[in-house]
Order: structure tokens, then sequence, then C-alpha cells
């Protein structure tokens, strides 16, 4: 499928997708935010590597805030950054590099939004991406990403999730799990109240039954005590 310029989703989504569905449909659908010491962090992070510019070290050309764009995926958005290493006898070779904030791990979710970014310049420029490499500012260290045909798959695959989760216009339900305590949308999503096995159907039951026991109890405590005797036998 192709879409046209109208039909562009932010290429951010797609890792706020694979990380939650819900947390996606929150910020992207309903237009929600809330903001934690976490994505205020990331948020001066990305602030100063989205300053458009360009620059070489040696041989390789580093540009930053340069702006993507995949009809095929349906995404659009802005690259950190985008080193252009020397191809050889060939044109020079796609690097892109997204940052984030923290320590350097295995996150899915980051090497998927990476990924789209290399299928973005693949589009683009008609030139091969093999790899690029996610910066963890706390570390200062990279992690290496290579686009396998994995990769590339679940990365389309995410892209078309994304578009359907928009045409259905609808937020999931609720999930708790341990990562949701790191979410700034933890105080507006509230997954202990209103997900898991804390549904708010469970939770309202619960009451209700609790209710409904206290006030048996307290209705056979006030009846005469022969009639608590004759209830008994």
């Amino acid at each position: 499928m192709i879409y046209v310029e109208d039909d562009l989703l932010p290429l951010s989504a797609v890792s706020h997708l694979v990380f939650c569905e819900r947390r996606c449909a929150l910020i992207h659908v309903e237009g929600l935010w809330d903001e934690n010491l976490f994505t205020a962090q990331g948020r001066v992070l990305h602030d100063k590597t989205h300053r458009e510019g360009i620059e070489w070290q040696g041989d390789t050309k580093i540009t930053r805030g340069l702006r993507l764009r995949s009809l095929r995926l349906g995404l659009s958005g802005v690259a950190d950054v985008v080193e252009f290493h020397p191809g050889g006898t060939g044109p020079p070779v796609p690097f892109p590099v997204e940052y984030k904030r923290g320590i350097r791990r295995h996150e899915r979710s980051f090497e998927i939004q990476l990924c789209a970014q290399a299928m973005c310049l693949e589009e683009m420029l008609g030139v091969a991406v093999p790899k690029g490499a996610l910066f963890y500012g706390k570390s200062a260290r990279r992690q290496e990403v290579v686009f396998d045909a994995a990769l590339r798959s679940e990365t389309a695959e995410m892209a078309a999730r994304l578009h359907a989760l928009f045409e259905a216009g609808r937020t999931p339900p609720a999930v708790y799990e341990k990562k949701c305590e790191s979410c700034s949308l933890l105080p507006v999503c509230k997954p202990r109240v209103t997900g898991g096995d804390r549904s708010a159907r469970k939770h309202l039951d619960r009451a209700i039954l609790e209710s409904l026991a206290a006030q048996a109890e307290a209705e056979d405590g006030c009846a005469p005590r022969g009639a608590r005797g004759l209830k008994e036998t």
C-alpha cells in the first residue's frame, strides 16, 4: 500500500505503539500528554540534537534534524542525526543515530523506530541503509543496530498497525505491567484501577459484594436474640 502525504503519521508513534498501544492512543489519538522526569530529560536531549545543521568529521558528513518520510510505511518525522559515511566508489552510506536518555540497553521499540528511519532514508535517497545506532545519553555509549529482514518486517507490521489504530479511533483498555510505573501517563491511564485484574468492572463487583456482606452482618447483629436462634436452627 502507498499512502499520500495527508495520511502520514508521526514516526515516533511507532516506538510508543511497540512500548504500549494504550499509551500510543492516549498521546496520538486522544491528544493527552503529561511529563515526568524521564520525558523531560528526553525532550532536552532531543532539543539539542534537533538543531538543524551540517558538519564534517573527516570524510563523514553529519546532518542534524533531517526530515524524513516514507509513503510506503505512511510515516514522517525528524531524525536526530544522520551520518553519511564514505561509500567507496559508490554514493555515501546513510547511518541514522537516534538519541535516547538513560543507559545502554536492549529496547525493541527503539530499534523499530530507528529501522523506520532507515527505511525512510532508503525510500528518499534510493540507497541501502544496512545499519544505524542508538546513542544513550546517560552512559554516552552507542549501540549498533543491524537492519535485518526480521527487524524490517516487524517495523512494516508496526507501521500498518499504527494506521489501523488511528483508523479505529479507539483507545485500547489498560493492562498493568511493571513498566507502567515509569510512564508519564500513569496518573491519566490508571492501569491499576481500569486494567488487568483490577478492572473497573471487577473493582465495582467486589465493592458491591463487600457492601452486601457488611449489610447482612449488620442486620443479623441487630435481630432479636430469639430470631437469631431460630435462624441458626
